[in-house]
């Protein structure tokens, strides 16, 4: 007789079943570092208050404006694709703090590696809002001269840009610098074999770089708890270096950890692995539909703990923000907002034909095939219009 196993005996879901908010005890909560309550009030933390201790009001607002400001940028890009501008968008509403808290944490002469979803942190290095979306238009591959900013360009290739960080980060250290790298990927990406291997060397060559993970709980349309059995951060114990999970939701939290981190690295002790845990807010990308994966239960619990409004509450309980902050603010979001869409409506089609460029070196017979073919039916279009 056959034995059955527990896992074939439980009842599957479907493919197309939404996951449920109820899978955790009401009111649970992971372990994590926090410096602010959903509820904008202070908590103490006797490791990591010392990197926020000297933070002043304007700081504190300079954090809030660029929360306000990434999340203007964004809403733009959105509308944008949704009016046929841009090719595709990937959102990082809801990942203000995670990406603010941790940009801002960084020196100048550190360098940043970014996956695709870091428009906050390119705020924080410098970079040009307007100059990331030339790539979703298909207009040029990125936009940016990477050491200007020391800010690498977006990589669409899941997780590899951990190994660009690691490779780079164990150059800085023979090189005898003190500056450190970071390296964001996602909750997804940290199922990626690259990324297994970048833990592996980082810790074998001890090399200054911060892996810092925002876990949103969604790779798409698979939630988090089927990639790993225990909480992310826990994967650096298997490497040998430490990894510590941050209230992503948190821009203080995020700062005071990033901070740590990057001062552990410059100081030669090695590789750290944050994880944030925060939330995606919208879609994966624009042309995702995550209505059909994920309850609105849970969606709507997360936005009772949204980033902005929760630094507002605390600097207006703090009396460190007036209205007149307030309405300036959201002045100069509107002014972003114009801008963006400016630029880009003025950005040039994308070349419907490079897509054939540089695919090999000296040419290829099917290539040329190919492009014969696609220009034919865009000829067809127009065609079409002579009424041929």
């Amino acid at each position: 007789m056959t034995v059955e196993s527990t896992a074939a005996r439980k009842p599957r879901r479907s493919a197309g079943t939404k996951r449920t908010a109820a899978k955790k005890p009401p009111g649970a909560q992971p372990e994590l570092v926090q410096l602010l309550t959903p509820e904008g009030k202070r908590v103490k933390n006797g490791e990591y208050d010392a990197y926020v201790a000297d933070i002043t009001p304007e700081e504190l607002r300079g954090l809030y404006r660029d929360m306000v400001l990434t999340r203007r940028f964004d809403a733009e890009a959105t509308s944008l694709q949704r009016q046929g501008e841009l090719g595709l968008w990937a959102s990082l509403l809801g990942q203000e703090a995670a990406q603010i808290g941790s940009g801002r944490a960084t020196r100048e002469d550190d360098y940043v590696f970014p996956t695709y979803r870091e428009h906050g942190v390119a705020w924080c290095r410098g970079v040009d809002p307007t100059n990331l979306l030339g790539m979703f238009r298909g207009v040029n591959n990125g936009g940016w001269d990477p050491n200007s900013n020391n800010f690498h360009l977006y990589t669409i290739v899941i997780g590899s840009q951990t190994l660009h960080a690691t490779g780079y980060a164990m150059g800085v250290a023979k090189d005898g610098a003190d500056s450190a790298v970071i390296a964001y990927f996602g909750d997804g990406a940290s199922s990626q074999g690259d990324v297994a291997e970048s833990f592996t060397f980082s810790a074998v060559y001890n090399a200054p770089v911060v892996f810092f993970c925002q876990n949103n709980q969604w790779a798409i349309s698979e939630p988090t708890e089927r990639q790993s059995r225990v909480p992310l951060y826990q994967r650096a114990q298997g490497y040998g270096f430490p990894g510590v999970r941050v209230d992503g939701n948190d821009v203080l939290a995020c700062l005071a950890v990033t901070k740590w981190a990057l001062e552990r690295a410059r100081r030669g002790e090695g590789p750290t692995l944050v994880e944030a845990y925060t939330y995606r807010m919208g879609a994966h990308t624009t042309s995702d539909d995550p209505t059909k994966y994920r309850a609105d239960e849970e969606r709507e619990a997360w936005e009772a703990k949204d980033p902005i409004q929760r630094l507002r509450t605390y600097l207006e309980a703090s009396n460190h923000a007036d209205e007149g902050f307030f309405a300036e603010l959201e002045a100069e979001s509107e002014a972003l907002g114009k801008r963006v869409r400016e630029v880009v409506r003025a950005m040039p089609d994308p070349d419907h034909f490079a897509i054939f460029e540089n695919v090999y070196a000296d040419g290829h017979a099917l290539v040329d095939e190919e492009r014969a073919q696609f220009a034919a039916y865009q000829a067809s279009f127009a065609d079409e219009r002579e009424g041929k």
